[in-house]
């Protein structure tokens, strides 16, 4: 059909309900260009202002999955997962939760972006080893989560190219802060990469895109939603982003935290995260009970069988995999400062924007999609919410490229503390756990999964 474009925007201004075939073509013109920048514009506005049903961001979440590159893992045995997170400061819980996964018998394929403003992304920790190799070939990523049952690389510039278009310009327009078209563009990339369960950590607090619990229960719900009805099984677990996550803030740091996490060594709310969120992926994908899989888990990060996975996802992927286990390999930065209390008392406050800012003045992160970043220099917490801290005591170290840097980001840092007299109790890790098991009438709906005459070799051609 031929799209009316401007009866298209009139619809959702005047708040009626786009039918499937419209919406589609809505996608397809946003994809391929032929709707201009200016209409898409005015539809995003209508859309944020008007809203969007359950079943119309569906159908739009599947039209843009479908709008470029899709991944098909058919040709791997079992159900495979996928984790996402929503973003947050030190969150590297996908290296420690996908090989534990993996190691578990779920095969976890993740396209992963690059990390924007005060969060990290999980291409740039990788990146950070030595060789390591993002850009894979669709094909190559499928065939090494087949024989490793795990990869993490980069998105590429085809995977949901509508939503790349369409975020871009929500950017420029004051529209981003819209609960459906956050769902659609998160599960958009989600659906495209072909997993059959998707784990979704949702972080809400300071350091976090959302920052209040009503609203992330809302948007983890719409997600869940979303997965329902595209033949998915999603959970979504809350997670705290009050104060980073673990200790370490910065690319390297980052990975060494994490490898000691898979040894064994790693701070415990890393731990405890990557578990729940390991356990979710494991429980979806197979149906075991909650405790006993968080049994089985638990073993494999003892008898080193998460961290074998890891070393040889890594080296699979042209990274030296001594990293693991020999974390003075990965970059180091030059000078290190620190940063001591100011006086005696309990940590009150941490707080995770202020650490990010820190680290993305060192060059920990990028401020524009071109900016370079620096894999070595960070903030490495000492204390976390709820210790007890000495005057002069360090707790914090900052790890710089100059001594000029080190030493302001150190005077900087200091604006992220705050003390208490008093013993403060430990804030929750998990605030909580959503989950809905797939309806089997959903699954049998052919509307509701890729068509395969969009999928072929791995890949699909545009609508």
């Amino acid at each position: 059909m031929t799209l009316d474009i401007v009866r298209f925007i009139a619809e959702k201004r005047d708040g009626r309900e786009h039918d499937e075939a419209s919406l589609r073509g809505f996608v397809a013109g946003v994809a391929s260009g032929a709707v201009p920048d200016y209409q898409v514009a005015a539809w995003c506005m209508a859309a944020y202002l008007r809203g969007l049903s359950p079943t119309e961001t569906a159908v739009l979440t599947h039209a843009m999955a479908l709008s470029g590159e899709t991944v098909d893992l058919s040709s791997i045995p079992g159900v495979k997962g996928d984790k996402h997170s929503s973003g947050g400061v030190g969150d590297k819980a996908t290296l420690v939760a996908a090989p534990l996964a993996a190691a578990a018998g779920v095969p976890v394929a993740k396209l992963s972006g690059r990390g924007l403003g005060h969060t990290g992304g999980t291409i740039d920790k990788l990146e950070s080893i030595p060789g390591f190799r993002s850009a894979l070939s669709i094909d190559d990523f499928v065939a090494q989560v087949r024989s490793v049952g795990l990869a993490v690389a980069a998105a590429t510039e085809r995977l949901v190219p509508a939503d790349k278009r369409l975020y871009a310009i929500r950017d420029v327009t004051a529209t981003v802060d819209s609960l459906p078209l956050i769902a659609s563009s998160i599960m958009s990339k989600k659906i495209a990469g072909g997993a059959d369960v998707i784990v979704l950590d949702v972080k809400v607090g300071a350091g976090a895109f959302v920052r209040e619990l009503d609203r992330a229960r809302e948007l983890a719900r719409a997600m869940i939603d979303l997965g329902r009805r595209l033949g998915r099984r999603v959970a979504a677990v809350l997670s705290n982003m009050d104060q980073p996550l673990g200790y370490a803030v910065g690319n390297a740091l980052e990975v060494a935290e994490a490898a000691a996490a898979l040894r064994g060594e790693g701070p415990a709310d890393l731990v405890e995260l990557s578990l729940e969120l390991a356990g979710r992926l494991v429980t979806l994908a197979t149906g075991e009970d909650a405790a006993a899989a968080r049994r089985r888990l638990e073993g494999l990060l003892r008898d080193g069988s998460a961290a074998e996975r890891l070393r040889r996802m890594i080296a699979a992927q042209g990274g030296d995999a001594r990293v693991v286990d020999e974390p003075w390999r990965l970059p180091q930065a030059p000078h290190v400062r620190e940063a001591a209390a100011p006086e005696a008392g309990y940590v009150a406050r941490l707080d995770a924007l202020r650490v990010a800012e820190v680290a993305l003045s060192l060059g920990a992160g990028r401020r524009r999609k071109e900016d370079a970043v620096d894999p070595a220099v960070g903030v490495v917490l000492a204390k976390k919410v709820g210790d007890a801290v000495e005057r002069g005591e360090p707790w914090a170290r900052v790890h710089a490229r100059t001594p000029e840097a080190a030493e302001a980001a150190a005077a900087a840092l200091q604006a992220a503390l705050a003390l208490s007299a008093q013993p403060v109790p430990r804030p929750p890790l998990v605030h909580e756990v959503l989950e809905e098991r797939l309806s089997p009438a959903l699954v049998s709906d052919p509307r509701c999964l890729p068509r395969p005459d969009r999928v072929a070799s791995g890949r699909s051609s545009p609508p």
